[in-house]
């Protein structure tokens, strides 16, 4: 028996039934739903990057607006002007600010990848989230011991 092909019997209680897989899942079904598994969390990282870009290009303009007030009050007017005529509220990529493009992203990529990804589930798993994780668990967590309990 595989690592990923654990009995769950009241001898040794498993994943709660939100995390177990249904009757008849094979361990490369449950390999393959971890791996996709894995793909998202990598997209949830990847978005989460996409809004720190997003914030951190918003409050560099503001940081910028402030210095072109402050070349004003140092009197440097010419600079100021440059400043804030070629750099305050530029686009990041043609026609686009940080917003619009984390707009495309959850359009064009994010939303589908999601949407597919929990159609995928629910046609193998009836969407159970993170069943090869609770089968990986059960299958290192040391039996009897109180900090490594099945549930909760």
């Amino acid at each position: 028996m595989s690592a990923h092909s654990v009995p769950h019997d009241a001898d040794r209680p498993g994943p709660d039934a939100a995390h177990r897989r249904p009757e008849g899942v094979g361990d490369a079904t449950i390999r393959a739903l971890g791996t996709l598994s894995e793909a998202l969390e990598t997209v949830e990282r990847a978005r989460g990057h996409l809004y720190a870009f997003h914030q951190l290009t918003g409050g560099a303009d503001r940081t910028v607006g402030e210095s072109v007030h402050q070349l004003r009050a140092a009197g440097h007017l010419d600079l100021a002007d440059l400043v804030e005529r070629e750099i305050v509220g530029r686009n990041v990529l043609p026609g686009r600010w940080t917003f619009q493009v984390v707009e495309e992203y959850n359009a064009t990529y994010y939303r589908p990848f999601t949407d597919i990804e929990a159609y995928v589930r629910g046609e193998l798993v009836a969407g159970r989230e993170h069943v090869n994780e609770a089968e990986l668990k059960e299958s290192r967590r040391t039996h009897g011991h109180p900090d490594h309990t099945a549930l909760p």
